[in-house]
């Protein structure tokens, strides 16, 4: 059932993107009075097809990762001379970049409609109060402490741990200092910390920001009850069973699993702990030896465990909801800056500063696709529009065989009063798919690479 679920929130995702993006071209094509001649969502055989009055094709095909909109262009097949004038080839440079940056420019749209939707229909976050700040980590050394709400990252209002995350994402690999204003939870004056940073997370894979910076989330007492174990985890391997509520370990009594539990696990990789438990109203002893996993650089035990939920108290949630104009400028500077962090992350993964590991390919997606569909209509909605996002931006790239590509070529054209040799845009159609290729091939190796992990 999980499996179908992904799979439908997957093909739900990707199909809404690939259709606004390819419509975006079909829209603008038929206005400067170009023929289309098939508007297909997906590649190879039609599960489903038909046909509009001025002939256009549609299609539904079987493999839905793209789609394209085929125009009448004499240079892939001859045209009958009544029907020159709807050549795309034969409109001016101007149409035809408007035809080819209509694409990408339609996804942008469709981040801006998502987060509208998400603005206005409101959601549940937690406040961003600081909880226990590990001695000697950049937070400690600032001065931040436990009960600290945050309030701004580097000039940046913050009203979430998301929001919190997404600034410190803009910081990876750099060095200088973060800024961050913090005041008390029950109320008080703002004061500024200063952060250093020295090649912050340079070329990590998979960092974790917050967790390097040494800022943890504030968490009601959670009893260190287990709500699950994997079966081919440490715990398991010890005897641990869901429902078994942990007492002591090497005969320190624990009461909090953040505080307590986490910890000494994590400080014990490859060391065995004698673990008492209280199971079915007896307790019961047992030796658990946490296994090895890397985490920032350092490594940490790991028993592939976790602990019963409990629920976050009133007073730490908010509810953020606009009126549907305030909405309007909310959402386009949401994708503004979602825009210019991922050709921020684009120029850092060129430069090393951003490990290339963190390229996400289809399997990723289909997760996180999942993941985000079963968090409810905001997340998913989140998701659909970051992910438009990168499409979008993706496109934009002046690779040829992308529409940035085709871009560049009638930019120049403009430019030059005449389009580029047949020879050069060969050239450059042959290495921008060569470049194409390999980075789906190493996304694809990356997704690969994490199922393994």
């Amino acid at each position: 059932m999980d499996l179908l679920s992904t799979l439908l929130a997957t093909v739900v995702a990707l199909g809404l993107l690939v259709t606004i993006h390819e419509y975006g071209h079909f829209w603008v094509a038929r206005r400067c009075g170009i023929k289309v001649l098939r508007f297909s969502i997906g590649f190879g055989p039609a599960l489903l097809r038909w046909h509009d009055r001025k002939g256009t094709e549609y299609a539904i095909a079987a493999i839905p990762l793209g789609g394209y909109v085929k125009m009448l262009d004499e240079r892939e097949a001859p045209v009958a001379e009544h029907e020159l004038d709807q050549a795309f080839n034969r409109k001016t440079v101007k149409q035809r970049i408007a035809v080819v940056a209509a694409g990408p420019i339609a996804n942008f749209l469709l981040a801006i409609v998502a987060f509208w939707i998400v603005a206005v229909v409101g959601f549940s976050t937690v406040a961003p109060v600081l909880g226990p700040v590990p001695a000697g980590t950049p937070a400690a050394e600032a001065g931040l402490r436990s009960g600290l709400e945050l309030t701004g990252v580097d000039g940046t209002q913050i009203r979430s741990w998301q929001d919190v995350n997404l600034q410190l994402i803009r910081r990876l690999g750099e060095s200088g200092t973060l800024e961050v204003t913090a005041k008390p939870f029950e109320g008080g004056a703002e004061t500024r910390y200063q952060l250093r940073l020295d090649d912050w997370l340079k070329g990590v894979e998979e960092p974790d920001p917050m967790a390097a910076l040494g800022l943890t989330s504030w968490q009601p007492q959670i009893p260190p009850r287990l709500g699950q174990v994997a079966s081919d985890g440490a715990a398991a391997e010890a005897g641990l069973q869901p429902g078994d509520l942990i007492l002591a370990i090497d005969g320190e009594p624990v009461s909090d699993w953040l505080t307590e539990v986490v910890p000494t696990i994590q400080a014990s990789a490859q060391q065995t702990l004698t673990i008492l438990v209280e199971r079915d109203g007896e307790q019961v002893e047992l030796a658990l030896t946490p296994r090895p996993k890397p985490a920032n650089d350092v490594v940490v035990g790991y028993v592939g465990a976790g602990v019963e939920g409990v629920e976050m108290p009133a007073h730490m949630q908010r509810q953020i909801s606009y009126n549907p104009l305030v909405a309007i400028p909310v959402a386009v500077t949401k994708t503004w800056e979602m825009t210019a962090l991922t050709l921020d992350s684009l120029k850092k993964m060129l430069t090393g500063l951003v490990s290339a590991k963190n390229l996400s390919g289809p399997i990723t997606i289909a997760k996180v696709a999942g993941a985000s569909a079963k968090s409810g209509l905001e997340s998913f909605l989140s998701f659909i529009a970051y992910l438009s996002i990168s499409l979008g931006v993706l496109n934009l790239l002046p690779i040829p065989v992308l529409d940035g590509g085709h871009l560049v070529y009638y930019v120049a054209e403009w430019i030059r009063g005449k389009p580029l040799s047949e020879r050069i845009q060969t050239w450059g159609l042959q290495i921008g798919l060569s470049l194409i290729v390999g980075v789906m091939l190493f996304a694809i190796y990356n997704d690969i690479s994490r199922l393994g992990g």
